[in-house]
């Protein structure tokens, strides 16, 4: 049943009138239910959740200024469906059980994992890992606009971290720092300048100091950019590669579904080398798309293939 941290949460949001952490504490309930085993249980509470939330309706409030920084997304993704080595999947299967187990760690004074660092090439899955932990987990998903929070708050940018930071602690949600590039590169570079050396030490201070229990991702495509003072303030760290032959395999089988061909695809496997997760699968949807079209009920190897070197084409370009 539910953890004695889990309830007292419940209770304490309650009494607070505090109906958005009363909800999610509620789903964490269910979310943990339902990796217990107690299926049932766990639908049937979260029937009860969404007929609830329906009703009294979602706002979230945050500061003026920062909703246009920090944007809620909808998440329905679940780990089955990211195709990614071994090794990744079952450290995130260990950030889901020490979420889940929070409380026996804590009574150990053992903290639970949950500021990840994600690195590796585009399209490999950094992103939708971070969706998928938000919809494991039922905890909001929110990501945060890099690129606004340079750009548009040049010279304000500290203090709109700092109110993001606070945002994170008010509201337990998974939060998603994607292109982590912008600020977290290397404060040694020549060509760094000092307002983003500022807004980097200002990051490593929010974030070491932070004790709230979300979850903060935050991906990079190039690991050689970032600040070696960044790794020691995570609690994990998952390395993205290109998928290999397996991986490829597993990859078109899952997204062509019922319209997998018959027989072998060795070569369109072969031929799929080199590309990543999500051109993958832009080649296998545009495959889907043209056997739909042509009222055919499997995908045909040869059209897939061809997708497939477009991708390539496209990408290598």
């Amino acid at each position: 049943m539910a953890t004695a941290l889990q309830i007292k949460s419940l209770i304490r949001n309650f009494f607070e009138e505090d109906k958005e952490k009363f909800v999610t504490s509620a789903l964490q309930i269910a979310a943990s239910e339902a990796y217990k085993g107690h299926s049932d249980f766990a639908r049937e509470l979260k029937n009860i959740i969404d007929e609830g939330r329906q009703a009294i309706g979602r706002v979230v409030a945050f500061p003026a200024g920062l909703h246009e920084l920090i944007e809620e997304e909808k998440t329905f993704e679940k780990l089955p469906e990211l195709i990614v080595q071994d090794t990744i999947r079952k450290r995130l299967l260990r950030i889901i059980q020490e979420y889940f187990q929070q409380d026996r760690l804590m009574a150990h004074g053992l903290p639970f994992r949950r500021k990840i660092l994600l690195a590796g090439p585009p399209g490999t899955g950094k992103t939708m890992t971070a969706r998928i932990l938000a919809s494991e987990l039922q905890l909001p998903y929110y990501s945060i606009q890099m690129d606004r929070l340079i750009t548009r708050f040049m010279g304000e940018s500290s203090s709109k971290l700092r109110q993001v930071f606070e945002v994170i602690q008010a509201h337990q949600g998974v939060y998603m720092f994607d292109e982590f590039d912008a600020i977290g590169a290397d404060r040694g570079k020549d060509n760094d300048v000092g307002e983003m050396r500022r807004v980097l030490n200002s990051f490593l201070q929010f974030l070491e100091k932070d004790q709230s229990n979300s979850l903060i991702l935050a991906s990079t495509n190039n690991l050689k950019l970032l600040d070696k003072a960044l790794f020691r303030r995570f609690d994990d760290y998952l390395p993205y590669q290109l998928p290999k032959h397996e991986e490829i395999k597993q990859l078109i089988i899952n997204r062509l579904g019922t319209f997998k061909p018959k027989g072998k695809l060795d070569s369109v496997f072969t031929e799929a080398l080199d590309l990543s997760h999500a051109e993958i699968s832009l080649a296998c949807f545009d495959s889907l798309k043209e056997a739909i079209l042509n009222e055919q009920k499997k995908v045909e190897p040869l059209a897939l293939q061809e997708a497939i070197k477009l991708r390539k084409h496209i990408y290598n370009h």
